[in-house]
């Protein structure tokens, strides 16, 4: 088997292993099985840049928990306004909207208002955009959606999961490819692409990423969301090891931050961090 044809077939197989592996985290749960207050996490560091773009945000009601993490990108103080609107519409809309009750018209709403209000105050998409992540857990099922590359995960049993794919070219070409789009000599050319074509803060903003169907929890369950200034610069490995101490969410978040705090490297980008722990009644 020649290059391009091992890499070709390597891609694919990580796709393929990336379906498993949402089926695996959707497996079914006891109907009566109920869950107490989730244990919530926060962290962020600016890292070695003049600006922190990155924002977080959590709110609760008595239905559930919502998260956001947005990434902000732009000139001077564009991309931090952006991602602070994206923030604040979100648990603006979920305060004021039984967000469970539809959580597709939830995002899809969420997500469009703050595509606006991004427009609204910077104009274009030169000046601010932001990536956003937002969960919703409810009765001990997951709902997500996604614009950009901010990291959604699941980790369970030691394993750290991707429930997300997101909005980057080279994921683009991976779904090409497998639609019979793309040759496999233009997708390997794409392949280490990292771009996102897809956010928030543009005139030509597309649909976001959406769950297809909420994602199982169970007890000892970890929802973690993630820029990509932690999940690029950190391995796995690191993460989970991490994950799989004994100490609160807010504690590991620290300490994943931290891993970012003493990362050698010169260049660090924002980096941001929501983890959600499940817990039995």
């Amino acid at each position: 088997m020649d290059m391009l044809s091992w890499i070709i077939t390597a891609l694919i197989a990580g796709v393929f292993l990336l379906d498993i592996a949402k089926l695996f985290l959707k497996e079914p749960v006891e109907e009566e099985q109920s869950f107490r207050m989730i244990d919530i996490g926060k962290s962020m560091t600016i890292g070695s840049r003049e600006v922190q773009e990155d924002q977080v945000g959590t709110a609760e009601t008595s239905a559930g928990v919502m998260a956001v993490l947005a990434d902000g990108a732009g000139k001077a103080y564009g991309g931090r306004i952006a991602s602070r609107i994206a923030v604040d519409t979100c648990i603006d809309i979920f305060k004021d909207y039984n967000a469970f009750h539809n959580p597709q018209h939830y995002f899809r709403k969420a997500f469009h208002c703050a595509n606006r209000e991004i427009l609204k105050a910077l104009g274009d998409e030169n000046r601010g955009t932001a990536s956003v992540g937002c969960v919703l857990v409810s009765k001990g099922l997951l709902y997500y959606s996604l614009a950009g590359n901010v990291g959604i995960y699941v980790y369970r049993e030691g394993n750290l999961v991707p429930v997300s794919s997101g909005h980057t070219v080279a994921v683009l070409a991976e779904e090409r490819f497998r639609e019979g789009k793309l040759s496999r000599e233009d997708a390997l050319k794409l392949l280490h692409n990292k771009r996102i074509y897809n956010y928030l803060g543009q005139d030509g903003f597309r649909d976001m990423e959406l769950f297809d169907a909420p994602v199982r929890m169970k007890q000892g369950d970890i929802v973690v969301l993630m820029s990509d200034g932690l999940y690029e610069l950190i391995g796995t490995r690191e993460l989970e090891a991490v994950l799989l101490g004994a100490s609160s969410c807010q504690k590991k978040a620290y300490d994943l931050i931290e891993l970012v705090n003493q990362n050698p490297g010169e260049i660090k980008d924002n980096a941001s961090v929501i983890l959600l722990g499940i817990d039995e009644a």
